[in-house]
């Protein structure tokens, strides 16, 4: 299943692509589906022919989840995203956090802070957790993942590395587009998938990858975040970027008003996002 959540002029919805249409799941959003505990059940229940549709043409996504509990993102899990950096291959995930604020609609505009010239993008393979988790075993951690979802962790790098600690340069407010589907895992291979990454700035490609590659893949994220707090439905994991950032180019280049930074991973969609002028 690809689901999403919609604006609509009565407010967002969730609803589940069916052919050139997006039915309506009965719920506000895709968090709110996610906390029922059938909810693969009443998504797959609903039909065009008996509910209400939403033409997918002109759809306007919300951020998939709006509101998640938390959002947790995992730094240096590409192996040559990790070279580019200059650091060594680490023995655990880095982790650092976004807030519900953060996120945009993956078709939404981005508007470059005016306190920064070093707005940076960062294509990846998020994970939306479709039960509640904690301390959870291998098994528990795969039938928690709901599906997957694109993600660009735009990074305001100049802000990011004022001090040794990242979050100041991750959590500036409607930056962070994610969507426009959560694609549940047995349309992209499991919950350990090999799916294309790729950030293209003005049609150029500036990051190529396969999340095959990870470090640290999306069950093992699960299971090792939930050793540290509780993982609930909505929330949201991003497993890291590759290699390609626009901070590590010699020169570096990053992103002006008026150019288009689109995300995509091959099977889940696509993030198109026009920067704007603050």
């Amino acid at each position: 299943m690809k689901l999403a959540t919609l604006r609509t002029a009565d407010g967002t919805r969730a609803v589940r692509l069916d052919g050139d249409v997006l039915v309506d799941l009965g719920h506000s959003d895709l968090g709110e589906l996610f906390a029922q505990p059938d909810w693969q059940t009443q998504a797959q229940a609903k039909s065009a022919a008996s509910g209400v549709t939403y033409p997918v043409d002109g759809a306007d996504f919300a951020p998939v989840v709006p509101n998640p509990s938390k959002v947790v993102c995992v730094g240096h899990n590409y192996t040559d995203h990790i070279k580019e950096m200059g650091r060594d291959l680490p023995a655990h995930p880095t982790l650092f956090p976004k807030f519900a604020d953060t996120l945009l609609g993956a078709n939404d505009d981005l508007v470059k802070p005016a306190e920064t010239d070093a707005l940076d993008w960062e294509v990846e393979l998020a994970v939306v957790i479709g039960k509640q988790v904690r301390r959870s075993d291998e098994q528990q951690a795969a039938d928690a993942i709901a599906g997957f979802t694109v993600m660009n962790d735009i990074s305001v790098r100049d802000w990011q590395f004022r001090t040794i600690e990242w979050t100041q340069g991750k959590i500036w407010e409607a930056t962070t587009p994610v969507g426009p589907y959560v694609v549940t895992p047995d349309e992209v291979g499991g919950t350990r998938p090999a799916l294309q990454v790729t950030t293209t700035v003005d049609g150029q490609v500036m990051q190529q990858d396969d999340t095959g590659t990870l470090l640290f893949d999306p069950v093992f994220l699960v299971q090792y975040i939930s050793t540290v707090i509780t993982l609930r439905p909505g929330d949201i994991i991003a497993t890291g970027t590759p290699a390609g950032v626009g901070n590590a180019r010699d020169p570096k280049v990053f992103l002006l008003p008026g150019q288009t930074v689109v995300t995509e991973i091959t099977g889940l969609g696509t993030c198109t996002n026009k920067v704007a002028e603050a």
